[in-house]
């Protein structure tokens, strides 16, 4: 990896003061944002780094990436995964990762928690709602996600965490501010009904991360700020 330790713990101390700065701005503890690096398209190193830095996990948007790239990294970090996952890779995904963020329809439910179940683990997953409602994002409708909760909820191999979205790339700041507040609505609305916190609210990447941990965001999901621009691949 072209980048140096000190290159990525100069940049990693940068976007934890620029979290650190947001929370101050709207009184809240910067101990409630966590960051995720996002090691998609990097190599396993990336990973080393994250783990030497303190961090607590990486994000990987496709599976077998990360599958290969685990098995190179030897750091204990844990892997999560951010990406759309089909139904067919959802073995593969329980057996590698640690999170699953990105759970949008009771059909991957369903295949998750029998590979769960197969593997003798419990695996967290966050619900993917498509908060801004962008035809170009994958997530459930914010009106399904009433009833993806509660698939979820019966799925006896599976933890909710919470929820995760992402904003619709757009020019206009308002347009992220208003989904990650719907985001957050949605998850007041649905933890109040079920009685489940719902505590993790992953929302905002390097661009928008401020508006995000403004609407309560748990965890911020940066690669290009901490590792420089992704190769095209």
């Amino acid at each position: 990896m072209h980048l140096s330790y000190d290159d990525f713990r100069a940049r990693a101390d940068s976007v934890r003061a620029q979290i650190d700065g947001a929370c101050r701005r709207v009184h809240r503890d910067p101990a409630e944002v966590e960051l995720l690096a996002v090691t998609k398209t990097h190599p396993a190193a990336a990973a080393d780094y994250a783990a030497r830095y303190g961090l607590r996990a990486v994000g990987e948007n496709r599976v077998q990436e990360g599958v290969e790239k685990r098995a190179l990294c030897s750091a204990a970090i844990a892997w999560e995964l951010i990406g759309h996952l089909q139904s067919n890779k959802a073995k593969l995904a329980v057996e590698h990762f640690d999170r699953v963020q990105s759970v949008d329809s009771e059909k991957l439910l369903n295949h998750l928690n029998r590979a769960a179940a197969a593997a003798g683990k419990t695996l967290a997953v966050l619900l993917q709602i498509n908060a801004g409602r962008d035809p170009a994002k994958f997530g459930a409708e914010p009106s399904d996600a009433a009833r993806l909760l509660e698939a979820a909820l019966a799925c006896s191999s599976l933890c909710v965490d919470g929820l995760m979205t992402i904003a619709p790339l757009s020019d206009d700041p308002d347009v992220a501010t208003r989904t990650f507040g719907n985001l957050r609505t949605i998850r007041d609305e649905l933890a109040t009904k079920s009685g489940v916190p719902l505590r993790a609210l992953s929302m905002g990447m390097s661009g928008d991360l401020e508006a995000a941990i403004a609407a309560g965001s748990t965890q911020v999901r940066v690669g290009s700020a901490l590792f420089g621009h992704r190769p095209k691949i």
